[in-house]
């Protein structure tokens, strides 16, 4: 059974930059998402990489400041965030599925608990 942890999370600044990680372990070829649920929110896609790190997917609106990517060697998916703004303050949730392309939170079989940023302005 695949198992996702999700860890980075923390306290920063307004403009500061953040990695999180996303530990995978049960199976190597697999698809890894991010996602992203503020306060009264609903839960939003951010991005998407597959198993090898050849095709990714963004939200739009998030494209221009976000970046996945993986180190299999390590078993861990990374989301590089920069530029943080206060909107961005949420509960980061990593989804693992062998399937690649969904950008729905249901459409993963494996879901983290979720790591907090806060952002303060």
């Amino acid at each position: 059974q695949v198992q996702v942890v999700e860890s980075g999370g923390g306290l920063v600044q307004a403009g500061d930059s953040l990695r999180l990680s996303c530990s995978v372990s049960g199976r190597a070829r697999i698809t890894v998402a991010w996602f992203r649920q503020a306060p009264g929110k609903e839960r939003e896609f951010i991005a998407t990489i597959n198993w090898n790190g050849a095709y990714t997917k963004y939200a739009p609106a998030l494209k221009d400041r976000v970046a996945i990517s993986r180190d299999n060697a390590n078993n861990t998916v990374y989301l590089q965030m920069d530029t943080l703004k206060p909107d961005d303050t949420a509960v980061y949730y990593c989804a693992a599925d062998v399937r690649y392309g969904s950008t729905e939170w249901n459409g993963f079989e494996s879901r983290g608990q979720g790591t907090q940023v806060t952002v303060s302005s």
